[in-house]
Protein backbone atom coordinates (compact mmCIF):
# COMPACT_ATOMS: atom_id res chain seq x y z
CA UNK A 1 0.00 0.00 0.00
CA UNK A 2 1.53 3.51 -1.07
CA UNK A 3 2.35 5.13 1.57
CA UNK A 4 0.44 8.77 2.35
CA UNK A 5 3.27 11.66 0.49
CA UNK A 6 3.41 14.10 3.64
CA UNK A 7 7.27 14.53 2.32
CA UNK A 8 7.82 18.27 0.69
CA UNK A 9 9.15 16.73 -2.71
CA UNK A 10 6.22 14.63 -3.42
CA UNK A 11 3.54 17.57 -2.56
CA UNK A 12 5.62 20.09 -4.23
CA UNK A 13 3.79 22.60 -6.82
CA UNK A 14 6.29 21.62 -9.49
CA UNK A 15 6.42 22.87 -13.28
CA UNK A 16 4.48 19.46 -14.06
CA UNK A 17 1.84 20.03 -11.59
CA UNK A 18 1.40 23.57 -12.42
CA UNK A 19 0.69 22.68 -15.95
CA UNK A 20 -1.20 19.54 -14.73
CA UNK A 21 -3.35 21.72 -13.19
CA UNK A 22 -3.41 25.21 -15.09
CA UNK A 23 -7.04 24.27 -16.46
CA UNK A 24 -8.61 23.68 -13.05
CA UNK A 25 -7.45 26.50 -11.41
CA UNK A 26 -8.76 28.81 -13.83
CA UNK A 27 -12.23 27.40 -13.69
CA UNK A 28 -11.73 28.49 -9.80
CA UNK A 29 -9.64 31.69 -9.61
CA UNK A 30 -12.02 33.98 -8.94
CA UNK A 31 -12.48 31.93 -5.78
CA UNK A 32 -8.79 31.12 -5.16
CA UNK A 33 -5.98 33.44 -4.49
CA UNK A 34 -3.39 32.85 -6.98
CA UNK A 35 -0.82 32.48 -4.31
CA UNK A 36 -3.16 29.88 -2.77
CA UNK A 37 -3.11 27.80 -5.49
CA UNK A 38 0.87 26.50 -5.05
CA UNK A 39 -0.09 24.72 -1.42
CA UNK A 40 -4.03 23.03 -3.38
CA UNK A 41 -2.52 22.07 -6.94
CA UNK A 42 -0.24 19.10 -5.49
CA UNK A 43 -2.77 17.79 -3.63
CA UNK A 44 -5.27 17.66 -6.72
CA UNK A 45 -2.64 16.53 -8.74
CA UNK A 46 -2.22 13.75 -7.04
CA UNK A 47 -6.01 12.84 -5.57
CA UNK A 48 -6.55 12.92 -9.59
CA UNK A 49 -3.67 10.39 -9.85
CA UNK A 50 -4.70 7.83 -7.00
CA UNK A 51 -8.63 7.51 -8.60
CA UNK A 52 -7.04 6.33 -11.33
CA UNK A 53 -5.16 4.04 -9.77
CA UNK A 54 -7.98 2.98 -7.37
CA UNK A 55 -10.73 2.86 -9.77
CA UNK A 56 -12.50 5.89 -7.43
CA UNK A 57 -14.78 7.70 -7.93
CA UNK A 58 -15.41 10.87 -5.59
CA UNK A 59 -19.11 12.06 -4.93
CA UNK A 60 -19.18 15.61 -3.80
CA UNK A 61 -22.32 17.29 -2.37
CA UNK A 62 -22.90 21.02 -3.69
CA UNK A 63 -22.06 23.03 -0.33
CA UNK A 64 -18.65 21.34 -0.45
CA UNK A 65 -15.69 24.44 -1.45
CA UNK A 66 -14.56 25.25 -4.92
CA UNK A 67 -11.18 23.57 -4.54
CA UNK A 68 -13.32 20.16 -3.89
CA UNK A 69 -15.96 20.89 -5.93
CA UNK A 70 -14.66 21.85 -9.00
CA UNK A 71 -10.97 20.27 -9.24
CA UNK A 72 -11.05 16.53 -7.76
CA UNK A 73 -15.07 15.52 -7.39
CA UNK A 74 -16.25 13.29 -10.26
CA UNK A 75 -19.79 13.87 -9.77
CA UNK A 76 -21.94 16.69 -7.41
CA UNK A 77 -25.06 17.10 -6.53
CA UNK A 78 -27.52 17.32 -4.53
CA UNK A 79 -27.93 14.31 -2.23
CA UNK A 80 -31.05 13.02 -4.86
CA UNK A 81 -28.66 12.55 -7.23
CA UNK A 82 -25.35 11.61 -5.30
CA UNK A 83 -28.08 8.72 -4.13
CA UNK A 84 -28.31 7.52 -7.79
CA UNK A 85 -25.00 7.66 -8.91
CA UNK A 86 -23.75 5.96 -5.98
CA UNK A 87 -26.65 2.73 -6.84
CA UNK A 88 -25.48 2.91 -10.50
CA UNK A 89 -21.69 3.69 -10.39
CA UNK A 90 -19.04 0.84 -11.03
CA UNK A 91 -16.16 2.11 -9.18
CA UNK A 92 -14.30 0.15 -6.68
CA UNK A 93 -13.95 2.95 -4.28
CA UNK A 94 -16.34 5.83 -3.36
CA UNK A 95 -15.18 8.24 -1.85
CA UNK A 96 -18.14 10.55 -0.37
CA UNK A 97 -17.13 14.48 -0.53
CA UNK A 98 -19.89 15.72 2.10
CA UNK A 99 -21.10 14.28 5.63
CA UNK A 100 -21.78 10.94 6.60
CA UNK A 101 -25.08 9.74 6.32
CA UNK A 102 -24.61 10.72 2.30
CA UNK A 103 -21.55 7.96 2.88
CA UNK A 104 -23.84 5.35 4.96
CA UNK A 105 -26.30 5.40 1.72
CA UNK A 106 -23.52 5.02 -0.79
CA UNK A 107 -22.80 2.24 1.40
CA UNK A 108 -26.42 0.53 1.38
CA UNK A 109 -26.54 0.78 -2.03
CA UNK A 110 -23.29 -0.82 -2.74
CA UNK A 111 -22.31 -3.11 0.23
CA UNK A 112 -19.74 -4.88 -1.44
CA UNK A 113 -17.42 -1.66 -2.52
CA UNK A 114 -15.62 0.24 -0.27
CA UNK A 115 -16.39 3.86 0.96
CA UNK A 116 -14.42 6.68 2.29
CA UNK A 117 -15.53 9.22 4.21
CA UNK A 118 -12.47 11.52 4.61
CA UNK A 119 -13.60 12.70 8.05
CA UNK A 120 -15.79 10.60 10.25
CA UNK A 121 -16.64 13.38 12.34
CA UNK A 122 -18.51 15.15 9.17
CA UNK A 123 -21.94 14.90 10.72
CA UNK A 124 -25.89 16.25 10.33
CA UNK A 125 -27.83 17.89 13.27
CA UNK A 126 -30.82 16.60 11.23
CA UNK A 127 -29.09 13.15 11.25
CA UNK A 128 -28.48 13.79 15.13
CA UNK A 129 -32.10 14.78 16.15
CA UNK A 130 -33.49 11.27 15.73
CA UNK A 131 -32.64 7.41 16.25
CA UNK A 132 -34.31 4.31 15.28
CA UNK A 133 -36.22 3.97 18.49
CA UNK A 134 -37.44 6.89 18.12
CA UNK A 135 -39.14 6.00 14.70
CA UNK A 136 -40.46 2.69 16.19
CA UNK A 137 -42.43 4.99 18.94
CA UNK A 138 -43.86 7.10 16.36
CA UNK A 139 -45.13 3.91 14.51
CA UNK A 140 -46.63 2.74 17.57
CA UNK A 141 -48.21 6.45 17.86
CA UNK A 142 -49.49 7.11 14.31
CA UNK A 143 -50.29 3.16 13.25
CA UNK A 144 -50.69 2.20 9.32
CA UNK A 145 -49.83 6.16 8.99
CA UNK A 146 -46.37 5.56 6.57
CA UNK A 147 -43.42 7.11 7.44
CA UNK A 148 -41.17 8.93 4.52
CA UNK A 149 -37.98 9.68 6.37
CA UNK A 150 -35.65 12.62 4.93
CA UNK A 151 -32.29 11.02 3.81
CA UNK A 152 -30.47 13.08 6.15
CA UNK A 153 -30.68 10.30 8.77
CA UNK A 154 -28.65 7.53 9.89
CA UNK A 155 -29.25 4.18 8.07
CA UNK A 156 -30.96 2.88 11.31
CA UNK A 157 -33.65 5.48 10.88
CA UNK A 158 -34.12 4.88 7.40
CA UNK A 159 -33.97 1.14 8.04
CA UNK A 160 -37.25 1.68 9.91
CA UNK A 161 -38.88 3.79 7.40
CA UNK A 162 -41.26 3.30 4.94
CA UNK A 163 -39.52 5.18 2.14
CA UNK A 164 -36.80 8.03 1.79
CA UNK A 165 -37.09 11.04 0.96
CA UNK A 166 -35.03 14.06 -0.57
CA UNK A 167 -35.65 17.91 -0.77
CA UNK A 168 -35.92 17.80 -4.09
CA UNK A 169 -38.38 14.60 -4.50
CA UNK A 170 -40.28 15.01 -0.87
CA UNK A 171 -43.43 16.14 -2.45
CA UNK A 172 -43.48 13.79 -5.17
CA UNK A 173 -42.87 10.54 -3.06
CA UNK A 174 -45.30 11.69 -0.34
CA UNK A 175 -48.33 11.84 -3.09
CA UNK A 176 -46.93 8.21 -4.35
CA UNK A 177 -47.86 7.02 -0.87
CA UNK A 178 -51.85 5.68 0.51
CA UNK A 179 -53.73 6.93 2.68
CA UNK A 180 -54.25 10.66 3.44
CA UNK A 181 -51.84 10.53 6.24
CA UNK A 182 -48.03 10.65 6.18
CA UNK A 183 -45.04 11.30 8.85
CA UNK A 184 -42.57 13.63 7.45
CA UNK A 185 -39.52 12.97 9.62
CA UNK A 186 -37.56 14.57 10.85
CA UNK A 187 -37.01 18.34 9.48
CA UNK A 188 -39.89 20.28 10.82
CA UNK A 189 -39.41 22.84 8.71
CA UNK A 190 -39.41 20.92 5.26
CA UNK A 191 -42.52 18.66 6.95
CA UNK A 192 -44.48 22.59 7.05
CA UNK A 193 -43.13 23.21 3.62
CA UNK A 194 -44.75 19.87 2.04
CA UNK A 195 -47.70 20.24 3.87
CA UNK A 196 -48.13 23.21 2.22
CA UNK A 197 -47.78 21.35 -0.85
CA UNK A 198 -49.82 18.27 -0.61
CA UNK A 199 -53.60 17.68 1.05
CA UNK A 200 -52.42 15.03 2.99
CA UNK A 201 -52.38 15.19 6.95
CA UNK A 202 -48.59 15.75 7.66
CA UNK A 203 -47.29 14.62 10.71
CA UNK A 204 -43.62 16.01 11.93
CA UNK A 205 -40.39 15.61 14.20
CA UNK A 206 -39.02 18.67 15.63
CA UNK A 207 -35.71 17.99 13.62
CA UNK A 208 -34.03 20.86 12.00
CA UNK A 209 -30.66 22.00 9.81
CA UNK A 210 -28.44 24.45 11.62
CA UNK A 211 -27.53 26.16 8.85
CA UNK A 212 -30.75 26.81 7.29
CA UNK A 213 -32.57 27.28 10.78
CA UNK A 214 -30.14 30.45 11.34
CA UNK A 215 -31.98 32.60 8.36
CA UNK A 216 -34.84 34.96 9.36
CA UNK A 217 -37.55 36.89 7.35
CA UNK A 218 -36.46 39.72 8.95
CA UNK A 219 -33.10 39.37 7.53
CA UNK A 220 -34.16 38.99 3.88
CA UNK A 221 -36.64 41.97 3.77
CA UNK A 222 -33.37 44.14 5.01
CA UNK A 223 -31.69 42.82 1.82
CA UNK A 224 -34.65 43.32 -0.48
CA UNK A 225 -34.55 47.08 1.28
CA UNK A 226 -31.09 47.24 0.94
CA UNK A 227 -31.08 46.37 -2.63
CA UNK A 228 -33.83 48.47 -3.39
CA UNK A 229 -35.94 45.41 -4.71
CA UNK A 230 -33.66 44.59 -7.68
CA UNK A 231 -32.69 41.34 -5.82
CA UNK A 232 -34.46 37.21 -6.29
CA UNK A 233 -34.64 35.59 -3.35
CA UNK A 234 -34.50 31.75 -3.46
CA UNK A 235 -34.83 29.54 -0.88
CA UNK A 236 -34.30 25.73 1.10
CA UNK A 237 -37.03 24.41 2.02
CA UNK A 238 -35.48 23.34 5.40
CA UNK A 239 -35.69 27.10 6.27
CA UNK A 240 -38.23 28.16 8.65
CA UNK A 241 -41.66 29.22 7.31
CA UNK A 242 -41.01 33.46 7.77
CA UNK A 243 -37.91 32.34 5.42
CA UNK A 244 -39.91 31.13 2.84
CA UNK A 245 -42.29 33.46 2.75
CA UNK A 246 -40.21 36.07 1.75
CA UNK A 247 -38.33 33.91 -1.04
CA UNK A 248 -39.03 34.05 -4.37
CA UNK A 249 -38.41 30.70 -5.52
CA UNK A 250 -38.08 27.60 -3.20
CA UNK A 251 -36.46 24.28 -3.99
CA UNK A 252 -33.84 21.70 -3.18
CA UNK A 253 -30.46 22.49 -4.30
CA UNK A 254 -30.39 21.29 -7.46
CA UNK A 255 -33.99 22.97 -8.44
CA UNK A 256 -32.08 26.17 -6.84
CA UNK A 257 -29.12 25.51 -9.59
CA UNK A 258 -31.82 24.83 -12.48
CA UNK A 259 -33.28 27.72 -11.47
CA UNK A 260 -29.88 30.29 -11.63
CA UNK A 261 -29.28 28.57 -14.83
CA UNK A 262 -32.23 28.86 -16.68
CA UNK A 263 -33.98 32.27 -15.22
CA UNK A 264 -30.00 34.00 -15.15
CA UNK A 265 -31.46 36.60 -12.66
CA UNK A 266 -29.20 39.44 -12.56
CA UNK A 267 -28.71 39.69 -8.29
CA UNK A 268 -29.45 36.38 -6.20
CA UNK A 269 -29.34 35.48 -3.00
CA UNK A 270 -29.41 32.11 -2.23
CA UNK A 271 -30.70 31.27 1.00
CA UNK A 272 -29.17 27.72 2.03
CA UNK A 273 -25.09 26.92 2.85
CA UNK A 274 -22.83 30.06 1.41
CA UNK A 275 -20.88 27.22 -0.73
CA UNK A 276 -23.27 26.70 -3.05
CA UNK A 277 -23.37 30.40 -4.50
CA UNK A 278 -19.33 30.39 -5.07
CA UNK A 279 -19.96 26.81 -7.14
CA UNK A 280 -22.70 28.34 -9.01
CA UNK A 281 -20.91 31.30 -9.94
CA UNK A 282 -18.30 29.75 -11.46
CA UNK A 283 -21.12 28.95 -14.20
CA UNK A 284 -22.67 31.33 -13.79
CA UNK A 285 -20.67 34.58 -14.39
CA UNK A 286 -23.54 37.09 -15.41
CA UNK A 287 -25.03 36.46 -12.28
CA UNK A 288 -24.15 38.49 -9.12
CA UNK A 289 -24.47 36.43 -5.56
CA UNK A 290 -25.20 38.00 -2.09
CA UNK A 291 -24.03 36.00 0.19
CA UNK A 292 -25.07 35.66 3.54
CA UNK A 293 -22.75 33.18 4.50
CA UNK A 294 -23.77 30.64 6.48
CA UNK A 295 -21.30 27.32 6.69
CA UNK A 296 -22.13 24.16 7.49
CA UNK A 297 -19.28 23.21 9.89
CA UNK A 298 -19.60 19.51 8.92
CA UNK A 299 -18.95 20.07 5.55
CA UNK A 300 -16.09 22.18 6.22
CA UNK A 301 -14.33 18.95 7.47
CA UNK A 302 -13.88 17.63 4.16
CA UNK A 303 -10.71 19.04 2.82
CA UNK A 304 -8.24 18.09 0.19
CA UNK A 305 -5.49 16.89 2.39
CA UNK A 306 -7.96 14.21 4.13
CA UNK A 307 -9.40 13.01 0.36
CA UNK A 308 -6.33 12.70 -0.58
CA UNK A 309 -4.94 10.41 3.19
CA UNK A 310 -8.39 8.67 2.85
CA UNK A 311 -7.76 7.61 -0.79
CA UNK A 312 -3.62 6.24 -0.07
CA UNK A 313 -5.00 4.48 2.72
CA UNK A 314 -8.28 3.41 1.84
CA UNK A 315 -9.21 4.84 5.29
CA UNK A 316 -11.66 5.91 7.26
CA UNK A 317 -14.40 2.95 5.72
CA UNK A 318 -17.78 3.12 6.21
CA UNK A 319 -19.36 -0.06 7.33
CA UNK A 320 -23.24 -0.79 7.95
CA UNK A 321 -24.73 -3.27 10.24
CA UNK A 322 -25.93 -6.05 7.74
CA UNK A 323 -29.15 -6.21 9.63
CA UNK A 324 -29.74 -2.74 8.75
CA UNK A 325 -29.25 -2.71 5.22
CA UNK A 326 -31.69 -4.41 3.84
CA UNK A 327 -34.25 -2.24 5.60
CA UNK A 328 -32.03 0.58 4.32
CA UNK A 329 -31.73 -0.10 0.90
CA UNK A 330 -35.45 -1.05 0.90
CA UNK A 331 -36.23 2.51 1.88
CA UNK A 332 -33.98 4.39 -0.58
CA UNK A 333 -34.69 2.48 -3.55
CA UNK A 334 -38.69 3.14 -3.14
CA UNK A 335 -37.49 6.87 -3.20
CA UNK A 336 -35.16 6.29 -6.39
CA UNK A 337 -37.81 4.40 -7.89
CA UNK A 338 -40.75 7.37 -7.52
CA UNK A 339 -38.62 9.25 -9.87
CA UNK A 340 -37.88 6.60 -12.87
CA UNK A 341 -41.97 6.48 -13.19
Amino acid sequence: MAAFPTDTAELAYTPAVAEATRPLYEKIKAFIPEVEWPFHAPLVHAINRLKRERNAVILAHNYQAPEIFHTVADIVGDSLLLARKAAETDADVIVLAGVHFMAETAKVLNPSKVVLMPDMGAGCSLADSITAADVRLLRQRYPGVPIATYVNTSAEVKAESDVCITSGNAVEVIESLPGDEVLCIPDQYLAKWVASQTKKKVYTWNGSCEVHERFSGPQLAAYRQQFKGDITIIAHPECPPDVLAEADFVGSTAKMQDYVEGKQPRRVLLITECSMADNLAVNNPGVEFVRPCNLCPHMRKITLSNILSSLTTLEPRVEVDPSVIDGARRAVERMLAVGKK
